[in-house]
């Protein structure tokens, strides 16, 4: 969260303490709202706006180790194709430069902090990971990141994004579609059936084929109707620690430290989808100030 572009970005960020939902702005290391809400600015650039409220335990989020684990696979490329397939939808959505995309669930900011710097687009990333938020501010400084759980509510002002995107996360449809721009879009990528399946039957003996997307669009239908679907796939040779790095990065650490699995060829695989919203309400707006809208 640094720089003159900043600031202009701040005023999208809303008070999430309940019943608030202010703009917030920039007070020398803290961000405040008019009803003197305060939120400290991390040293490392980022800002918690997680309310006790909205935490399931001390540590809410992906662990450091599985955050760590998934930032090494993304660096040696194991998320390219996937990359090259978001770079070609959101190119042609036709988005307006300099447009607005938040990533709900952004993980430790690879997608979008890369898609960020490729399209000159203002990156807003959320997660409820501290973990996850401090690698994705120290890597993607131009970026505004915050720790907040996304399951709840967005801590931005309705009708804020051109795009917003969503990747290997939970999907939150209401809140989604409040802070979407009319016209704007969501982009869903989901594991797809055969994503590390060999990894899986390496594992549990039988790789399940499931069809998750199908789910999301079903979770989605009240909100968002779903213009296109593709799949991306790839093919990969992961060694052994490449495979550790795996299975902490899909939740599956007690496994990969009771078993040894040597190298193998995977596949990786996603399935990827673009929904419209179906806009029930618009931006509401009082006196000058943002508000939340049901």
């Amino acid at each position: 969260m640094r720089g003159k572009t900043q600031e202009v970005l701040l005023t999208l960020l809303i008070c999430p303490v309940r019943g608030c939902g202010e703009p917030l702005e920039r007070r020398e290391r803290a961000l405040a709202c008019p009803r003197g809400h305060s939120f400290d600015i991390a040293r490392g650039g980022y800002v918690n706006l997680l309310q006790p409220q909205d935490r399931r335990s001390k540590e809410p989020g992906d662990p450091r180790e599985a955050v760590e684990a998934r930032r090494r696979l993304l660096d040696a490329g194991y998320g390219e194709a996937l990359l090259s397939a978001l770079l070609e939808e959101v190119r042609a959505l036709g988005l307006p430069a300099g447009a607005t995309v938040l990533d709900a669930g952004c993980g430790e900011g690879y997608y979008l902090g890369s898609l960020a710097r490729e399209l000159g687009a203002e990156a807003h990333g959320v997660d409820l990971s501290s973990a996850a938020i401090a690698l994705a501010a120290r890597r993607y400084p131009a970026g505004t990141w915050v720790v907040a759980n996304a399951d709840r509510s967005l801590p931005w002002a309705a009708g804020a994004f051109d795009l917003v995107l969503s990747i290997d996360a939970r999907l939150n449809p209401a809140e989604m579609r409040r802070v979407l721009k009319p016209g704007g879009r969501l982009l869903v990528a989901v594991p797809a059936a055969d994503d590390l399946v060999e990894l899986r039957a390496a594992l549990l003996g039988e790789g399940v084929l499931r069809d998750r997307l199908e789910g999301a669009a079903g979770r989605l239908a009240a909100e968002f109707e779903m213009e296109g679907r593709r799949t991306v796939r790839d093919r990969a040779r992961l060694g052994p620690d490449e495979v550790r790095d795996a299975l902490a990065a899909t939740y599956r650490l007690r496994e990969s430290r009771r078993q040894a699995i040597a190298g193998m060829d995977v596949t990786l695989s996603h399935d990827l989808a673009r929904f419209l919203p179906r806009f029930k309400d618009k931006i509401a707006a009082s006196d000058g100030r943002f508000q939340r809208s049901s």
